[in-house]
């Protein structure tokens, strides 16, 4: 509202912007003649009107009339202005009153004002006296409100601000605490749910699949119906579970978040990530929110989703790090049908921001948990063909063959040494740091193992036991794994289910089959795809292993086993002889041959039974 440069209140503003719509002044005098008079001047400069002759009559009007001014006379038939100051202020807060007296008396003037009242005229009353004092009074009474108004906003902000950090401290306490990542999801929707986090009815994630060819349904907090949502609601109260209470015994699934109900019917629901159209795929690619409000949003809403929520009104936000999308989460009011505000929006963006790091963080520690699992497993393989090395008699290769060995696995052992020393210098997560710690040790264990390989040999005999040759094929690809990563190679794996266990030595065959995928990678300088296809063959079962490299000649087939013998810059040539002696003490046999279409294919056949004499 402008100053004047005396100090009052400028009529600058319209009369009738000082009173918001639907008030009115009432005036209130046992004189019909002079409330005609004083109702029709006002409404000349625009102000709505009513009128009453005594205090029962103003009481009856506020039942029915907005009333923002009161123009009130002390003397009234039925009352005292000056006694009904009080009560007025009791029951009317809101309501301006401007007392009419014919009394001239100081004493009545600050009387008025001492029980209430905002501002005294006397009668006679001067009519631009009387429209300038109902401005600055309506004026005074409109700046108390909107203060009154931004008070009560900025208690509503205080209070949200306080929720958001109480559910921020319990959030990054959990997200430090859980390095399972199934279980971070559970704590993020719980988050999002809880009476004190975000308070949605429900909370669904769809994650990427491991190819990120679809989102999937594979979190869900919340009811499907009403008389779930009570029972849920119910159980809460009843066992007095606060926010922390749920994130600290997630193990137990909380409330809602059981395999009936919401979590079974999502489970096989999933969206084709190349459907760039879809409302959920748009969310991410924008990185933004959308809402859904009956059905309708800034593009089309899918059918399906609304058929899985049987809801028409949801949000739909993206989870995403600075590096790749994460997938969505997608909530709603299913149970109480509350519109969803646009702070409840500002809200649940910010936490899923939060959320999305922790995801990123718990995917980093499990992808280095699963990286020192590996490096254990070839670590207690190599110690498995130590052993056999040791307690076998002497080959006449040994010193060969070992060098070979040590050749085909050097090379992974120094990449992974190297990028784990490399990422120390990057990461500065401690956690993570004491895991690639972990990798450096079971490096240097690796490389001392073939040290002392490279100073043994054996003449091998098999320790036959029954396993699945498809078995023992898989675990010699994983030892290749890193090595074909590098070379931007793929293994794909043709194996029956239905075939049976065989008689034969898994540590031999393995290391046969090592050699064999060495030998296809070698081939493929720039890169390809490796199959190994299995099948039932007589009295046994043959593995192929197919490449597209650049093959082998004719000439060359009849001395690919002779020791020493080699296509290759380095090497010993002793790969292939050891291949057919291990298949020779098996009583199978091994057969190399190009490929009309390009590479090579190395087959191996072994009988069912091991013909041990």
């Amino acid at each position: 509202m402008p100053i004047s440069s005396d100090g009052t209140l400028s009529s600058s503003l319209a009369d009738r912007e000082l009173l918001a719509a639907g008030e009115c002044i009432a005036v209130v005098d046992d004189h019909p003649d002079i409330t005609e008079l004083l109702g029709i001047f006002l409404q000349q400069h625009g102000f709505v009107t009513i009128s009453a002759g005594s205090a029962g009559e103003l009481w009856r009007l506020f039942d029915n009339s907005k009333i923002a001014l009161v123009l009130l006379d002390i003397v009234l038939p039925d009352a005292n202005g000056v006694s009904l100051l009080p009560e007025l202020r009791a029951q009317q807060p809101d309501t301006a009153v401007v007392m009419l007296t014919a009394a001239t008396s100081l004493d009545t003037a600050l009387l008025c004002l001492r029980h209430g009242a905002n501002d005294y005229l006397t009668k006679p009353v001067r009519l631009d006296a009387l429209l300038n004092t109902i401005r600055q009074v309506l004026g005074q009474r409109r700046l108390a409100l909107h203060a009154r108004q931004y008070q009560h906003q900025l208690e509503k902000a205080r209070q949200r601000i306080e929720r958001t950090h109480r559910l921020s401290i319990s959030m990054i306490g959990s997200y430090l605490r859980i390095t399972d990542l199934n279980t971070l999801v559970q704590a993020m929707l719980t988050g999002i749910t809880a009476h004190e986090g975000l308070g949605f009815n429900r909370a669904i994630a769809l994650p990427f699949s491991k190819d990120r060819k679809f989102l999937v349904g594979r979190y869900a907090i919340g009811p499907i119906s009403q008389e779930e949502g009570a029972s849920i609601w119910q159980d809460i109260q009843r066992q007095h579970l606060t926010l922390d209470d749920l994130l600290k015994n997630l193990h137990r699934s909380p409330p809602g978040s059981g395999d009936a109900g919401l979590l079974s019917r999502i489970r096989g629901f999933k969206i084709d990530a190349g459907a760039s159209e879809h409302l959920a795929l748009r969310a991410l690619s924008e990185r933004r929110i959308f809402v859904v409000r009956n059905g309708q949003a800034e593009y089309p809403v899918p059918e399906d989703l609304i058929r899985l929520l049987q809801e028409d009104s949801f949000v739909i936000a993206p989870l995403f790090s600075p590096e790749r999308t994460l997938g969505v989460v997608i909530v709603d009011n299913f149970i109480s049908h509350h519109p969803i505000t646009a702070e409840q929006l500002h809200a649940l963006e910010s936490f899923l921001s939060q959320a999305s790091l922790a995801i990123e963080h718990c995917s980093l520690y499990q992808t280095v948990q699963d990286k020192v699992a590996e490096l254990e497993a070839v670590t207690r393989e190599l110690h498995k063909n130590q052993e056999m090395l040791v307690n076998s008699g002497r080959y006449s290769a040994v010193g060969h063959m070992a060098a070979q060995l040590a050749h085909n696995i050097k090379n992974p052992i120094a990449a992974i040494g190297g990028t784990a020393q490399f990422l120390k210098r990057k990461v500065a997560d401690r956690d993570i740091r004491k895991f690639l710690d972990m990798m450096v040790v079971e490096v240097d264990k690796l490389e001392k193992i073939l040290a002392d390989l490279s100073s043994f040999g054996d003449t091998i005999e098999p320790v036959y036991t029954t396993a699945l040759l498809a078995e023992v094929a898989r675990n010699a690809g994983r030892l290749c794994r890193q090595d074909m990563v590098e070379r931007h190679i793929s293994l794909t794996c043709d194996f029956p289910e239905e075939l049976p266990a065989i008689e034969l030595d898994p540590k031999l065959i393995q290391q046969v089959l090592v050699h064999l995928l060495v030998n296809a990678m070698d081939a493929m300088p720039g890169g390809g795809e490796i199959v190994m296809r299995l099948a039932a063959e007589g009295e046994g079962q043959a593995l192929s292993l197919l490449d597209r490299g650049q093959g082998i000649k004719d000439a060359m087939l009849k001395n690919v086993s002779d020791p020493f013998f080699t296509t290759k810059t380095v090497g010993t040539g002793l790969g292939l002889a050891f291949v057919h002696k291990v298949l020779a003490d098996h009583h199978g046999h091994f057969v190399l041959q190009g490929r009309l279409d390009g590479g090579a294919e190395a087959r191996i056949w072994l009988p069912a039974h091991s013909c041990q004499t």
